[in-house]
């Protein structure tokens, strides 16, 4: 007997750079791949956290339907694609509409994001040395860099304080199956 069950889940990689000059930023953001400059730039990577789940959003779910049975006026993701991050600490909540902390920044996906492969999608956002330096407790995906773009999920999560002269770069891939 066969159920219908639809899952939604992501994983999410955050890389951790030592870059005050900003290099490592500008190469992630034209596209170079991070597995490249995490070989070249080793001695520069402070870290990597992984974090699992996420909660989607009932304004991003809605999104895909739209999407699916060809409703106009949609601003799709792709080169609007955004990933951004926050302070919140207020638990997921499908109801919500982006990110909930006072402090918060998008940053429109790296070039050659998003990728899609099978039933998964993966963003990548890099944030540079003066960008997001504040505690990142909740991110999200969107389709424009602000709370007011449809939010596809959101996760929170304790992912440290950036600082200034640090680069971090944030990779999300979203699973439905």
């Amino acid at each position: 007997m066969y159920r219908d069950i639809v899952k939604g889940t992501s994983k999410a990689t955050l890389y951790k750079f030592y870059d005050p000059h900003g290099i490592i930023a500008w190469l992630l953001e034209r596209g170079t791949p991070i597995e490249d400059v995490v070989k070249v730039f080793k001695d520069a990577l402070v870290g990597i956290m992984r974090v699992e789940g996420n909660v989607f959003l009932n304004e991003g779910i809605n999104f895909i339907w739209q999407a699916i049975t060809g409703a106009s006026g949609l601003t799709y993701f792709g080169s609007n694609s955004c990933i951004g991050v926050g302070d919140g600490t207020t638990s997921e909540d499908p109801s919500q509409t982006g990110l909930m902390g006072q402090n918060k920044y998008y940053k429109q996906v790296d070039s050659g994001y998003p990728q899609v492969s099978g039933t998964q999608a993966t963003f990548q956002a890099t944030f540079g040395p003066n960008e997001a330096n504040f505690n990142w407790q909740e991110w999200t995906i969107a389709n424009g860099c602000s709370d007011s773009a449809v939010n596809l999920n959101r996760k929170v999560s304790s992912l440290g304080s950036k600082p200034s002269g640090a680069t971090w770069t944030l990779k999300v891939a979203v699973t439905i199956s």
